[in-house]
């Protein structure tokens, strides 16, 4: 007997940049989000019309990268870890996957986001900024989940590769990206303090 596994969702998870400058990165860059929160008026006011609890650049701001140092360093390195997914996942490409949008998520006490997609993007993910005890993980589902009909409960030892559902830990620093097609969520956030995130799409 053999048993082949087709048709993997493959998930890319690596830290931004690893040494000294990781920190100090992360920290600039913990300081742009919060200056963001506070002045982008238009954002905040997004955010509260969908029920966002806390703030989301996401509809207000388009040029991040252009705005302040720090998005433009954190551009150019994700530039490199989009393209390295892209050749894991045997895209066949002329160019390299191009930054579409990148914005900011600084979610609150019990904020949630609820599932989604994102449509007319190749590659998304996020990074994480500032993750405290508490924090939610991202929430990923498998693609097949509404055609399992009448699929018989998992067994407690089943691998993370079977199972509907599968949670990535986040942690400061850390990138993870995945095709645009696949299903994601942030449950509720548990932690009393913010947790801050820069999502991005390529396409």
């Amino acid at each position: 007997m053999s048993l082949r596994a087709l048709f993997p969702t493959l998930i890319y998870e690596a830290a931004l940049l690893d040494g000294p400058s990781s920190d100090s990165l992360l920290s600039e860059l913990e300081a742009a989000c919060l200056d963001l929160a506070e002045q982008d008026l238009a954002g905040q006011a997004w955010s509260e019309a969908q029920g966002y609890q806390g703030y989301t650049s996401y509809a207000s701001l388009d040029d991040l990268p252009l705005r302040h140092p720090s998005f433009g360093d954190l551009k150019r390195r994700l530039d490199h870890h989009a393209a390295a997914f892209a050749r894991e996942l045997d895209f066949e490409m002329e160019h390299r996957p191009r930054l579409d949008s990148l914005w900011v998520n600084v979610l609150e006490s019990g904020g949630v986001h609820t599932g989604h997609i994102h449509p007319h993007s190749v590659l998304s993910g996020t990074l994480y900024v500032a993750v405290p005890e508490g924090s939610a993980a991202l929430k990923v589902e498998d693609p097949r989940l509404p055609m399992m009909m009448a699929r018989p409960t998992l067994t407690d030892q089943a691998g993370e590769e079977l199972r509907p559902f599968v949670y990535l830990t986040p942690a400061p620093g850390k990138v993870i990206l995945w095709e645009s097609w696949l299903r994601h969520e942030v449950p509720a956030n548990r932690s009393e303090d913010i947790r801050i995130s820069i999502s991005f799409n390529y396409r």
